[in-house]
């Protein structure tokens, strides 16, 4: 086991593209955890192992690898970029002192760097800035560097800075020290330290004073020496730094080429001597109890992913905040006030894993085979009420109808679909009851896909999906009175069931209120929740297209009631009948969802993306310049954004970038409403 002080836990984050898979690869060949640089475009890296991600290129989920350096443990968690997944980095920002954010040296800060870094910066994480990318054509360090701080603030500083540009990137210059270093070839003994090269031996020079500057500010005693004059050394200089990083005083920023396997041995050293341990970092602070990184004390220790595999089950990723996790010993879940059973603790490292011995306070591991444990859960000795803060998440607004391929597989199609909800709590399952349909949602059409892809590839449960249904609903515009009256007489006890109820639009975004206005017990009061469920019930299927109901006062204000034939079931019924006939009076509309949509996209495409959304019945609300990029918001109808990503991507040469949260319900167009009205009556009937 490691002690507390001698762990980084350390989440690579960053806007999708960036390289951090790249760079997660090239540090852990640097440290000789693998043998060879694998490649993101061959399918080769040790994180994005599954098919779907070779496939796409991409990180989904976020896969973490331990290894040591100079005598520390590192714990890196690579995390997806992709906005679909960001459930996955979130979840590793939650566990981590510290955070990495890669960008790209050609790009510049992008939208996901930005709403990464607020995240980060909530969590009072450590934060480091890595600049890839720098043999790229138009790459310019500098230019990012200002992006950076212009996004981030002052105290974002160069602690490094490249020896050539583009394709000529052949080093860097480290300022703490005024030393330069050459890389030739990929191979991990690939560095050589040279002189500054002249001509930037005054731009080092000045860079280093701004990053003086910042590390002076961290201390008095050495913002006095400095300005004197007082030669300050290595040692003071990276103590101060660290202190200053802890919690976010400064920002380092370093650079490399990660497919080249340079910089990053300067990075792995930046790990270790610039961001803080667990021990530094200091105690966890929740509501319920103050955690400490000590391993004498009780242990606690939380769920932040669930991995489902098909043939070891569940594999839960956890983080120990105090005490000691040891194999072959039982804990307590916290949620589920029962014991689980420890058995082997594992490493991992992509794919392969390792047995480990037991993990101690601030250590990352894995554990297989728990029965009721899944992420965002706590593992204790003791049977403690403890609850991590809940993460923000997206809402997931791309749904689709789903069905089984094969007929008899819609158990195993279901069974496996949960597996994957314990996995990413983004993806939304349920039954539709306007049509029974069953329901997948995800945050983007391409998280969808990749839940069908995992479906088949990991379960062999093959799903048809049906395109995306707009959930409508209705409301009324002006108020109606109505009589329900439910009378049966068939030979013996009969059914009688009779109210009077009024019902008007209700303001204020408010979906539905009863009001029970009953008086001299001319309905007993043991019938009258009956009739509000009867209303209920009716206000599931409105006059329009039979979407629900929405927006509506409903008041009982009469009716009837027979001694020996009401029931709670006459009353539903009559006040079901009731409802049906006043929504039919009162005007009714049908409203369709309206979506606030942030785009990030080049700036020469703006044009052309703000036409479209016209087209689309959309309303820009604005933009603002962030990075390399323009951010635009506007409101646009869903039913006009379901097949928004393949078009996007044509407008923006795949360089385009949105996200979509459900924002207000709107009426529909009159010429639309028809269009709606009648393609739902043939989805009925067909």
């Amino acid at each position: 086991m490691h002690k507390a002080d001698r762990i980084r836990n350390v989440a690579l984050v960053g806007h999708r593209g960036s390289g951090k898979t790249s760079l997660h690869e090239a540090l852990l060949f640097q440290a000789g955890v693998t043998n060879r640089l694998g490649s993101v475009v061959d399918g080769t890296t040790v994180s994005d192992d599954d098919e779907d991600e070779q496939a796409r290129q991409m990180s989904i989920s976020a896969h973490l690898s331990s290894f040591e350096w100079d005598g520390r443990k590192i714990n890196m968690i690579d995390t997806p970029g992709e906005p679909s997944f960001v459930a996955d980095a979130l979840g590793a920002l939650r566990v981590c002192e510290s955070a990495v954010f890669v960008v790209n040296a050609v790009m510049g800060v992008e939208v996901s760097t930005s709403r990464l870094w607020a995240r980060a910066q909530e969590l009072d994480l450590a934060r480091m800035l890595f600049v890839n990318m720098l043999d790229r054509e138009r790459a310019d360090f500098y230019r990012t560097l200002e992006q950076l701080k212009a996004a981030f603030g002052r105290h974002v500083v160069a602690t490094e800075i490249p020896i050539g540009a583009e394709q000529d990137v052949r080093g860097i210059v480290d300022l703490i020290d005024m030393k330069a270093y050459e890389y030739v070839g990929t191979a991990r003994d690939n560095c050589r330290e040279i002189p500054i090269p002249d001509e930037l031996l005054a731009q080092a020079t000045e860079y280093r004073e701004n990053l003086m500057d910042e590390v002076a500010e961290v201390s008095d005693t050495l913002m006095e020496r400095y300005l004197e004059g007082d030669e300050i050394s290595h040692d003071e200089i990276v103590t101060a730094l660290k202190d200053g990083t802890n919690h976010g005083g400064i920002f380092p920023v370093v650079c490399g080429v990660a497919t080249k396997n340079l910089g990053t041995n300067r990075l792995l050293d930046a790990l270790e001597e610039d961001l803080p341990s667990p021990v530094k970092h200091g105690a966890f602070e929740l509501p319920e109890i103050t955690l400490e990184p000590d391993e004498d004390k009780p242990l606690f220790a939380y769920v932040f992913k669930t991995r489902a595999d098909p043939f070891a089950g569940r594999i839960n990723l956890f983080r120990v905040y105090q005490g000691v996790m040891r194999p072959d010993s039982h804990v307590l879940n916290t949620r589920a006030h029962g014991k689980e059973r420890i058995g082997q603790l594992l490493i991992s490292q992509g794919k392969e894993t390792a047995t480990a011995d037991g993990f101690g306070p601030g250590d990352i591991g894995a554990v297989g085979k728990l029965k009721e444990t899944r992420a965002g859960d706590w593992l204790a000795d003791r049977d403690e009420p403890i609850v991590m803060p809940a993460i923000d998440l997206p809402q997931p607004v791309m749904a689709f109808a789903m069905e089984a391929s094969n007929k008899g597989d819609e158990d195993k199609v279901f069974t496996a679909l949960r597996r994957l909800q314990e996995e990413d709590p983004t993806i939304d399952l349920h039954r539709d009851p306007q049509t029974g349909d069953q329901i997948v949602a995800g945050l983007s059409q391409v998280h969808v896909e990749v839940i069908v892809d995992r479906l088949k590839s990991r379960f062999g449960a093959e799903v048809t999906l049906k395109p995306p249904r707009v959930p409508y609903q209705e409301t009324i515009r002006k108020a109606a009175k109505a009589h329900g009256r439910h009378k049966k007489q068939s030979g013996g006890r009969g059914q009688f069931g009779d109210c009077h109820i009024a019902i008007e639009p209700l303001g204020g975004g408010e979906e539905f209120e009863f009001v029970d206005e009953i008086k001299g017990g001319v309905i007993p009061n043991s019938f009258i929740p009956a009739v509000e469920k009867g209303v209920r019930e009716a206000m599931a299927h409105g006059a329009v297209a039979g979407f629900p109901v929405k927006g509506v006062r409903v008041r009982l204000t009469d009716g009837s009631y027979h001694t020996v034939d009401s029931s709670e079931m006459a009353f539903k019924l009559a006040g079901s009948i009731a409802m049906r006939e006043a929504l039919s009076h009162a005007d009714p509309a049908l409203l369709e969802p309206v979506m606030l949509v942030t785009l990030s996209v080049p700036e020469d495409c703006v044009g052309d993306v703000i036409g479209d959304l016209n087209s689309r019945r959309g309303h820009p609300l604005g933009m603002d310049a962030v990075g390399g990029m323009t951010e635009v918001k506007a409101e646009v109808p869903m039913a006009e954004m379901l097949t928004y990503a393949p078009d996007l991507r044509s407008i923006t040469g795949g360089r385009g970038d949105y996200t979509m949260e459900l924002l207000r319900y709107d009426e529909v167009p009159g010429h639309l409403a028809q269009k709606v009205v009648s393609a739902n009556e043939e989805a009925v009937h067909a």
